[in-house]
């Protein structure tokens, strides 16, 4: 008799492969859906759980401290290139190396050629495969040893739990934070992360899974470090067997038979890599003849048939000077390092983030050190590290009492708050500001300078206070005259016929952002029904953890804000679901799309955005209940599978023509 559980698990874990490996989806979400649902419910009738069902990609439980390992084979460093100079002195090496080989070898070596990859910005992951399994994931650590991190490398969907390789194999790859997913996390988080490379890595080395699983990571695996019983020729031969063991490799890999056509590659890869949705740092050129890297061997750290080339790194070293606290609107409590001035990319930088006092221990940073700066992709300057071990320097003190309200701090894990929340400025300010920002309740004549005002002179605490102040008292401020009170009056007025979801993100609960916000409007209608939900009705939302719900329960269980949730609604403010600024009627109003390939007038986040803001829905994956595929350049496997099905396909001139004929009715 067929083991249902087996067909079950075999089957989600090929529609994961297609999905999250391929980007082919070959099922509809509502199919997977109600294939997982038959399986978890299959797993609990029977009391036990396969070693590959796709179940046991949900975070754990957390642990105390990491284990350490023995890797199979070493994971070596790179060398590395930072000019074309460096890249050519590297072939004349290596030439070289062939070469006097060559002359006392009884079979010589062939041709050279070179392999590009990308080289990723994320954390390194060693994988173990034993008997088909997955028995063993690490970090790099010194390159011998490193820690233990199965748990939290089980919640990333692209990698598969078995393969069908049945022997003793060590892979290496690296754990990403897409950049969508990054702009998604940081859209609804309460703290928002510094980069996705950061993401990735304190995902990773988290004792608890279930933050891990959060973040939605990804991996590439790129390299073979230990196989039994196998060998391969080349590397292409031995990417060729990642993908049959269904690994997720990246597709882009090319290889060259002159270091010319190798350089003119790496300008193009430098010219589009703010088009991909992962972070590289350079590119990684390795010889494809595995006999000849076995010629040429390994340096102390490095291999002597690979070299990264590493782009323009917006790193600098200056002197930290001194340290503040600066207090957030949700009460935490961040450092913030004082510089030495410095130039990275055309900016005068003066400041940067140590994200938290565990950081702090962890780079061994002190005042008067000199230190690594890094500012990428426009984000907040960080410290990296020390940049001279001397042993110098004061240590940084953590304040006891909060700098802003003297009010004694409380700790959580590895973070400081504030309890103060009414009468510490900051925060108020803070939480005001939000309220009133355009994603929130909109409230245009209303900024954080006006929020100053407000606390200061008016003596506003929180979001309800605005909606008793009256006209009088805003004539006491500076720069307010008739007028201007009269429009701040207005808008407020308008504020409370507002969107539910703009009213649950302007309420600022810890890890709901706006798409958050968005999709607990849509399942529970009115902020009572929302204020009264449980743990199993939150996590019943797509999209929605433990994490998250665990917030949403916390925010509306605690005093405070119950008390300014009453003191709102009495005001008279009534977000509505209903009237939600999705439309009923037109094109896309109840209809599902499905985006593929580059658009050139927006991205694909912009293009979901007004598609939803017009009522329809975008999927990621075609199926009969696809009304449209919307096709941009170089559209891939959805677009045939569109074709297939009958589905009626969008090109981009169509798309924007009906988008904008929506908006403007």
């Amino acid at each position: 008799m067929p083991d249902r559980m087996r067909e079950l698990v075999d089957q989600i874990n090929r529609l994961n492969y297609h999905y999250y490996v391929l980007d082919e989806p070959i099922a509809s979400d509502d199919e997977w859906d109600a294939l997982y649902r038959e399986l978890t419910a299959l797993e609990a009738e029977e009391g036990r759980v396969l070693n590959d069902s796709p179940t046991r990609l949900i975070g754990g439980e957390p642990i105390s401290a990491f284990e350490q390992t023995r890797h199979l084979a070493r994971l070596y460093s790179m060398n590395k290139a930072q000019s074309i100079e460096e890249l050519y002195a590297w072939q004349a090496r290596v030439q070289k190396m062939a070469e006097e080989y060559n002359q006392g070898a009884e079979k010589a070596l062939p041709q050279l050629l070179y392999t590009v990859e990308y080289k990723y910005d994320g954390l390194t992951i060693n994988l173990t495969y034993d008997g088909g399994e997955l028995a063993l994931a690490a970090t790099r650590g010194n390159g011998e040893t490193g820690e233990i991190i199965l748990p939290q490398v089980k919640t990333i969907r692209s990698v598969p739990l078995s393969i069908p390789f049945k022997g003793k194999m060590e892979v290496q790859g690296e754990g990403i934070m897409r950049i969508s997913e990054f702009e998604r996390y940081n859209a609804g988080a309460d703290e928002p992360l510094k980069n996705p490379r950061n993401g990735a890595a304190g995902a990773l080395r988290n004792l608890d899974p279930k933050i891990t699983a959060s973040r939605h990571l990804d991996c590439f695996v790129y390299n073979i470090g230990y196989i039994e019983g196998g060998s391969f020729e080349n590397s292409l031969e031995a990417m060729e067997f990642l993908k049959e063991q269904r690994l997720p490799v990246n597709p882009y890999f090319k290889c060259f038979d002159n270091m010319d056509d190798v350089i003119k590659e790496l300008q193009e890869i430098e010219s589009r890599r703010q088009s991909l949705d992962f972070q590289i740092d350079g590119a990684v050129i390795k010889l494809a003849d595995f006999r000849t890297r076995q010629a040429l061997g390994y340096t102390d750290k490095f291999p002597r048939w690979a070299i990264a080339y590493k782009f323009f790194a917006e790193e600098v070293i200056t002197t930290l000077r001194s340290v503040s606290w600066e207090v957030g609107r949700t009460g935490k409590i961040t450092p913030l390092a004082h510089l030495e001035p410095v130039e990275i990319g055309g900016a005068t930088v003066k400041r940067a983030t140590l994200n938290n006092k565990w950081d702090i221990q962890r780079k061994n940073v002190k005042l008067g050190s000199r230190v690594w700066v890094r500012r990428s992709n426009d984000v907040i300057p960080e410290i990296m590290g020390v940049a001279e071990q001397d042993g110098q320097g004061e240590d940084i003190i953590e304040p006891r009492v909060c700098p802003a309200c003297g009010a004694s701090l409380i700790e959580k894990g590895m973070l400081i708050f504030c309890p103060n929340r009414r009468e510490c400025r900051p925060q108020a300010i803070g939480r005001l500001a939000h309220f009133a920002s355009r994603d929130a309740m909109d409230i245009e004549a209303f900024s954080q300078k006006s929020a100053g005002q407000f606390y200061d002179v008016l003596g506003v605490r929180e979001a309800a206070d605005l909606y008793y102040i009256t006209r009088e008292q805003l004539l006491l401020l500076d720069n307010w005259k008739e007028k201007k009170a009269e429009r701040f009056l207005s808008e407020l007025e308008k504020s409370k016929a507002c969107r539910l979801d703009a009213f649950i993100y302007a309420l600022g609960i810890p890890n709901v952002g706006k798409r958050t916000a968005r999709d607990l409007a849509e399942r529970f209608n009115d902020i009572e029904s929302l204020a009264g939900a449980g743990m199993e009705a939150l996590t019943g939302v797509d999209e929605i953890g433990d994490i998250v719900a665990g917030s949403v329960i916390e925010f509306f269980g605690d005093a405070f804000n119950a008390q300014m949730m009453r003191r709102l609604l009495e005001a008279g403010v009534c977000p509505r679901w209903d009237a939600a600024g999705k439309k009923s009627e037109g094109f896309f109003a109840g209809n599902t799309f499905v985006l593929t390939g580059t658009l050139e007038s927006m991205d694909r986040r912009q293009a979901a955005g007004r598609i939803e803001a017009l009522g329809g829905k975008a999927a990621g994956s075609v199926s009969k209940s696809t009304f449209a595929v919307i096709a941009g350049e170089s559209a891939g496997s959805k677009l045939e599978k569109a074709r297939s099905l009958g589905v009626r396909i969008i090109e981009e001139e169509e798309f924007i023509r009906l988008l904008e004929g929506e908006e403007n009715a």
